[in-house]
């Protein structure tokens, strides 16, 4: 167990190491992040290969969880820090009191929860660690809601096999209009244990730059998988129709969707 262990570490260093270096200014990449490049598809043909050669692995494996002794510095935020949309300053302005989670899409029983409902729920605390795309990782103690237990409610249809994120950052603005952040993730490591929809973290209210009212945690995957600022969660059975296809905000410009460590 020690041994498999220590290779899923050494495995979690290689790829950080690996995306770092891509990030680093090698240009033999530079042409990955254009969505009709030949690089790009083919990193984006052995995607499926690697997903499920993880899975063969890791299986329904937690995660590593830590002690709160090992929170050595604040929690850095990634991605957007502080989203200006109308809507969304007015929910901040007053602590989120009339904030609604949504969840629709291929589901039975569409929701529509407030703060106070999701708090009210069964709740899970884990401490882990963040690995950011970028190089870094931090280590903080997320409370939230099991996203299980919330896609429980709405009752999934059996044709479901995503789920959806979308949220308040817009990330790019245009002639053409606003380009909100938008994540998605299969409904395996959507019932993991692990995978909550985070309300707080290290004992205190999820600040703004980390997600206020609530972002997604999933444990096993790089840090821009964990969608900030969620407001609805859509069930679908293909993600052909969300952005250019491809599953989620970076996945479209280059990045890998299912981004496992």
């Amino acid at each position: 167990m020690a041994r498999m262990e220590a290779r899923m570490l050494d495995r979690r260093k290689l790829l950080l190491g690996s995306a770092a270096l891509a990030l680093s200014g090698c240009k033999v990449f530079d042409s990955a992040t254009d969505r009709d490049s030949a690089l790009r598809n083919l990193f984006a043909s052995h995607e499926g290969l690697t997903r499920a050669a993880q899975r063969a692995v890791i299986g329904d494996r937690l995660a590593p969880e830590f002690s709160e002794a090992d929170i050595r510095q604040g929690q850095r935020p990634n991605g957007s820090v502080n989203p200006d949309g109308a809507e969304y300053r007015r929910m901040a302005g007053t602590g989120f009191r009339d904030y609604r989670l949504t969840v629709t899409g291929l589901v039975d029983s569409p929701q529509s929860l407030s703060l106070a409902d999701l708090t009210a729920l069964p709740s899970r605390t884990q401490i882990t660690r963040h690995d950011c795309v970028e190089g870094w990782s931090c280590i903080a103690k997320w409370q939230g809601v099991p996203l299980g237990t919330v896609l429980k409610l709405a009752q999934p249809k059996l044709t479901a096999r995503y789920a959806v994120f979308q949220c308040f950052d817009a990330i790019e603005r245009s002639l053409s209009g606003e380009v909100f952040y938008y994540e998605s993730i299969d409904l395996i490591d959507a019932f993991h244990p692990q995978t909550i929809l985070a309300y707080a973290m290290n004992g205190a209210p999820l600040p703004v730059a980390n997600g206020a009212p609530l972002r997604l945690r999933v444990e096993r995957q790089l840090g821009y998988k964990m969608a900030k600022y969620v407001h609805t969660i859509e069930l679908v059975d293909s993600l052909a129709s969300l952005g250019f296809g491809k599953g989620s905000y970076w996945a479209d410009r280059g990045y890998e969707w299912y981004a496992g460590i």
